[in-house]
């Protein structure tokens, strides 16, 4: 019965899986799952034996029929991102059950969005980070508007305040967002300067999301910050 109840619970939890991601490949899930890929095989044919519309995208994965969800629930995108954003805080708490609990419960949430949005969700998961910082004062406003631009692939012109009062105006590829503890700053390619480079989001003075779209950025977040810490200790 425990072995019933166990296999009843992964079933569960590969379609919702499946409804979070896209595409997911056999191996992705058996991985996740700690089973073999050949119990992989047996579960997605109880579910779609159960009527599940699943189909499979030759050498790419499993992927759930488009439309098809769980029960509605409905969130904007800037809601998803903030769910997102607060997710990355909560990773950092030293409790484990909290974390988990937490991160299994934004897995619900997503499996349930929109397939662009699902798509826009997960691409900011991967450009989010916190870091560590002395000062906990600044405050903005914009964070909402550059995530969106950011999973938009859209353009931001900004005018940015720097430390020496100068203002400059700038056209910016918006990359990715980090915190340092209360101080939000992005991550751009910065076509003023023609390389990439962080805005502290209290500083910007005004910004503007563009309606022209830029090529999406290839270089990940981890990547970024392993090329900062090589020009720092050349």
């Amino acid at each position: 019965m425990q072995r019933e109840t166990s296999r009843l619970s992964r079933i569960i939890a590969i379609l919702t899986q499946l409804q979070t991601r896209r595409l997911s490949t056999a191996t992705y899930l058996s991985e996740k799952f700690n089973v073999s890929i050949r119990t992989i095989y047996r579960d997605i044919r109880c579910l779609q034996d159960g009527g599940i519309p699943i189909f499979t995208q030759e050498g790419k994965g499993y992927a759930l029929v488009d439309g098809y969800s769980l029960p509605p629930i409905s969130f904007t995108e800037s809601q998803a991102n903030a769910l997102i954003t607060a997710e990355q805080l909560v990773l950092r708490n030293k409790d484990i059950s909290f974390v988990n609990e937490y991160s299994d419960a934004v897995t619900k949430i997503k499996s349930v969005l929109k397939s662009n949005t699902k798509d826009n969700v997960n691409l900011l998961s991967e450009r989010i980070a916190i870091r560590n910082n002395i000062e906990s004062d600044r405050s903005s406003n914009n964070l909402s508007s550059i995530q969106l631009a950011l999973t938009g692939f859209k353009l931001l012109e900004i005018t940015y305040v720097a430390e020496d009062n100068a203002e400059t105006s700038r056209v910016l590829e918006p990359f990715a967002v980090y915190s340092t503890q209360d101080n939000w700053l992005m991550i751009a390619f910065c076509r003023l300067r023609n390389e990439y480079r962080s805005f502290r989001l209290d500083r910007i003075k005004y910004l503007s999301v563009l309606g022209q779209i830029f090529e999406p950025h290839k270089l990940t977040l981890p990547e970024y910050f392993q090329l900062c810490k090589e020009k720092s200790n050349p």
